[in-house]
């Protein structure tokens, strides 16, 4: 079977598509500008040059039909006629306490993923556009809601509950809900593959590290703790996120600087991380040449990092009361060495002893721990595209 796999943001769209009798890639692409002048379409079929397409799109359904246009081309497309797409997956974000699965879309999906509008505005109305412009394009194609936030529903209670008045989860479910959930399941089923054991048998801890960051205990499995929580915000410093903070500065700086609460929110997802502390970029390389250079702010940054990232492996490591393995993965994981050396330092002591001739890779399946670390770390590059893709092939088969 040969499956679509969509991502839809607000203005954007990036595909892939499968061919799921090998699971290899044919084809990759890019929608920019939707709705805004300068819309393109950016395609790229494996071994070939790209396909670049500009043309007014004013919604996602034209973008999609493009999409589809570029697939059936005759000299770049991948597809003989559109009857040979089985199925179409669609990352959702959020899918709230209801969905501890993927799902086939139906009308009661569909309104699962409008309930959860507030939970993620900026993603959630996009995800449900891209759905629906499939449906209308191709109404005969079985369409598959993929959520970034199922993988963690498994966390007990004491690790997703915040110590609000309980009437706020009751009214309007304020909880953890985590993010990355399809990443962070392909690399524990990864890994345990890796290491040649059950994912039932395991305890891994998840890093995965990018302008986005997140940490996820997986426990015989299962998701137990992650550090997202209600909104990405929550946790590491990401690229331009502050992660956790004490809440109480989120008044003070308000009436010191007479903020509105839209305008802290603004500063605390969009101008803090590593891009508020180094003064510099947003992007963990343009952070670590300015510290290369005697930057002292981008510096800071990047040991700030390293210090959270450890902390949270640290807390998990007592909450599973052990671990057996630490991945890196997504952007930095996959290519930062030096940051995977450095979060790696000073904890022998819980058995984790990183070997720098292993680390001196990016990119790939690796082993990088020394052969006395009692746990094992590991390299894993991320497929959500392909964890998506497996889901979407699964629930049409039956």
């Amino acid at each position: 079977m040969k499956v679509l796999v969509i991502n839809c943001g607000s203005s954007s769209l990036k595909y892939q598509v499968l061919n799921m009798d090998d699971e290899s890639l044919l084809c990759k692409g890019l929608v920019e500008k939707i709705g805004i002048e300068g819309s393109m379409l950016t395609h790229t079929k494996i071994g070939a040059d790209k396909f670049v397409v500009e043309a007014p799109m004013k919604n996602h359904t034209d973008a999609i039909q493009y999409v589809l246009d570029a697939l059936v081309d005759k000299d770049h497309g991948v597809l003989g006629s559109m009857s040979e797409l089985g199925a179409v997956g669609h990352r959702v974000l959020h899918g709230g306490d209801k969905f501890t699965a993927s799902c086939v879309v139906d009308e009661a999906c569909k309104q699962a993923i409008r309930d959860c509008f507030p939970l993620g505005p900026l993603h959630n109305p996009a995800n449900l556009m891209g759905i629906e412009a499939c449906e209308k394009l191709m109404p005969n194609t079985p369409q598959v809601a993929v959520f970034d936030t199922a993988f963690h529903q498994t966390m007990p209670a004491e690790s997703f509950m915040y110590a609000l008045p309980y009437e706020y989860y009751e009214k309007y479910a304020v909880r953890k809900y985590g993010f990355h959930g399809t990443s962070h399941r392909y690399i524990a089923q990864t890994a345990a593959k890796m290491l040649g054991k059950d994912p039932k048998e395991l305890k891994i801890i998840s890093c995965h590290l990018g302008n986005g960051a997140s940490l996820a205990a997986i426990k015989n499995g299962e998701c137990y703790d992650t550090s997202m929580g209600l909104t990405p915000l929550e946790g590491l410093i990401m690229g331009t996120r502050c992660g956790d903070i004490d809440p109480a500065a989120i008044p003070f700086i308000a009436e010191r600087e007479g903020m509105t609460l839209k305008e802290i929110d603004t500063m605390m997802n969009k101008k803090s991380g590593m891009l508020g502390v180094s003064g510099v970029s947003s992007d963990f390389r343009d952070v670590e040449n300015a510290a290369n250079e005697g930057n002292e702010r981008a510096a800071l940054a990047q040991k700030m990092f390293v210090h959270r990232v450890k902390h949270y492996i640290g807390a998990y490591i007592a909450e599973m009361n052990g671990c057996d393995a630490i991945v890196f993965t997504a952007g930095l994981g996959e290519n930062g060495k030096t940051m995977r050396k450095w979060i790696c330092e000073d904890m022998d002591y819980l058995g984790i002893k990183l070997c720098d001739k292993c680390n001196d890779v990016r990119g790939k399946e690796a082993f990088l721990n020394t052969e006395d670390s009692k746990v094992k770390i590991l390299l894993i590059p991320t497929n959500e595209e392909l964890m998506i893709a497996r889901d979407t092939v699964e629930l049409t088969a039956k």
